[in-house]
């Protein structure tokens, strides 16, 4: 099967709204497909599974936090209604919103002026995050492109890496569960982490009752893949994968375009197929 558990649209930092999004997913001939916002459930308010093979499974990706560090949690297969995942989207949004404002808050001490206002103007109306401010940065000539807005302003350790205002990763892995989903850690190869410090996450994650870790994030070499393999299953854990898909510029996270699973893996479909 062709399957990709993780993507995003413009209701968060993606560029396509969910029904393009859905029509570039059956161009691909994808199987199953998760759109996994960050921090919200809008995009399947806004567009429905299309009349097609294409198996729709409803997904999020929480921000996190663990030992005062960003990670994300995907929640696979939710109960969209129930009300642990509205109070964890709840939540969250409001968590963005005060996350905005200090970022604004923090760009504007470096002088530049209405970052909030500004970052707003790249959304389609959803959640603000730190890619909009990265737009903004651009469009007002103070980098010249994305990653160099990361670089020097937005990403670890810059003035708008604000990640405290996130719930624990206990809270976010109970909110998924509660919604009758599988929490997922997302590509635990990209937090820069010492392999200690990343068993001790995937651990502390298991601890708290995720299910399942991305063995796959977007185009990755067969040797990482192997590696996350043994990983998983010496934790134990049922295996996910996804593109991380944002933008069709983006090469290295094309929707649809991710390797299948090795066979040492169990799929975490499994749970629900």
């Amino acid at each position: 099967m062709n399957v990709d558990l993780h993507c995003h649209t413009n209701v968060s930092d993606g560029a396509l709204p969910p029904a393009e999004l859905l029509n570039l997913a059956v161009e691909r001939g994808i199987d199953m497909l998760s759109i996994t916002d960050h921090d919200s459930i809008q995009a399947y308010e806004l567009a429905s599974s299309p009349d097609t093979k294409l198996k729709l499974i409803p997904g999020i990706e929480f921000s996190s936090q663990w030992n005062r560090a960003g990670v994300h949690i995907v929640g696979l297969n939710l109960d969209l209604s129930s009300d642990a995942i509205r109070q964890g989207v709840s939540q969250q949004s409001q968590a963005r919103k005060e996350r905005g404002e200090k970022i604004a808050e923090k760009l504007a001490h470096l002088g530049f002026e209405n970052c909030l206002e500004g970052a707003k103007s790249f959304t389609a109306g959803g959640q603000v995050g730190r890619p909009h401010f990265a737009s903004y940065l651009v469009s007002l000539g103070a980098v010249s492109n994305i990653q160099q807005a990361f670089k020097k302003y937005l990403g670890a350790g810059k003035a708008g890496d604000i990640k405290e205002q996130w719930a624990e990763l206990p809270t976010v892995v109970d909110w998924i569960r509660g919604a009758g989903g599988v929490a997922v850690l997302a590509h635990p190869t990209k937090y820069k982490m010492t392999r200690t410090k990343m068993n001790g996450l995937i651990e502390d994650f298991a601890a708290a009752g995720g299910e399942a870790i991305e063995v796959i994030s977007g185009l990755q070499i067969p040797s990482v893949t192997k590696d996350m393999a043994k990983v998983c299953n010496s934790h134990g854990l049922l295996a996910s994968c996804g593109s991380d898909f944002h933008s069709s510029n983006q090469t290295w996270a094309a929707l649809g375009m991710v390797a299948p699973l090795p066979d040492s893996c169990t799929p975490v479909w499994q749970r629900w197929s």
